[in-house]
């Protein structure tokens, strides 16, 4: 892959973590963050991916076990360390794969393995930090990010969190891509900017003034510096998920889906 042709998450993973230890289609490598050693992990595209859907930054069966390995390594290698260190999740993913050999083979235990190593990492005590730098689209994203401690993301064209895709989304509600983008005007969730997405409170910040895809030395380490304070809040903070419904946008946006979470867990006590 030449720098030509780079996907955003590769040329972000070489910009933080320079060389991959790994082969495509998961990156992984050790580098330094604020006086302290992260695990980087990405998803890259691999042309010779023995899974015709899976030759793109999407992921499928080997990528989703290839996460699970990666997160693991990680958990085992510092299973006796004083404090573990932080894991850098850099995302940019299009969509789990679809195929008939991935259905056959349990692309959903893939992913599920993936999920379980990044929750399991985030309980043992690691920092996990998922960074957005382009698309971070349904399953993908679950098993690749979402698990994370503290999610944050580059505000530049082209990144985006949702189920689906904008034109297949169209094409399932009977809309044009243009009234699909008004109601996302209206309707939070709908809507395919990062700005929006921020207001449910699940990003935990919003990088302005980011070239995505070529980034200067000084918006590099700007960027790094968020992951070094996005990963010491994290080891600093509670290990679950729980502050995602507690900040001021998740009040405001969420206020039905934290009632409802109230209710339950007041009649599971009861």
């Amino acid at each position: 892959m030449n720098d030509t042709t780079m996907t955003r998450g590769a040329r972000w993973f070489h910009a933080l973590a320079s060389e991959t230890l790994t082969a495509a289609p998961v990156w992984s490598a050790d580098a330094a963050l604020g006086g302290e050693t992260a695990r980087f992990i990405a998803v890259v595209p691999d042309a010779r991916n023995r899974f015709p859907r899976a030759t793109d930054n999407v992921v499928g069966l080997e990528q989703g076990w290839q996460l699970a390995r990666a997160v693991r390594e990680t958990i085992a290698a510092d299973a006796h360390a004083a404090q573990r260190r932080p894991i850098v999740a850099i995302v940019d993913v299009k969509s789990q794969a679809y195929g008939y050999r991935e259905e056959m083979l349990g692309i959903h235990l893939a992913c599920a393995a993936a999920v379980d190593a990044y929750a399991c990492a985030r309980d043992a005590g690691h920092p996990v930090v998922a960074l957005i730098v382009g698309p971070a689209m349904s399953g993908a994203f679950l098993a690749h990010g979402y698990q994370a401690n503290r999610i944050v993301a580059l505000d530049a064209p082209g990144t985006m969190v949702h189920a689906m895709g904008k034109d297949a989304a169209a094409r399932v509600t009977r809309r044009t891509v243009e009234a699909l983008d008004a109601l996302g005007e209206k309707i939070v969730p709908m809507s395919y900017s990062m700005a929006s997405f921020a207001k449910l409170g699940l990003l935990d910040e919003l990088i302005e003034g980011i070239d995505a895809d070529a980034p200067s030395e000084a918006q590099i380490e700007r960027v790094r510096q968020v992951l070094v304070d996005s990963a010491r809040a994290a080891r600093e903070g509670s290990r679950d998920l729980s502050h995602r419904l507690q900040s001021g946008n998740a009040k405001a946006t969420r206020a039905a889906s934290i009632e409802v979470r109230r209710r339950l867990a007041e009649q599971w006590d009861a």
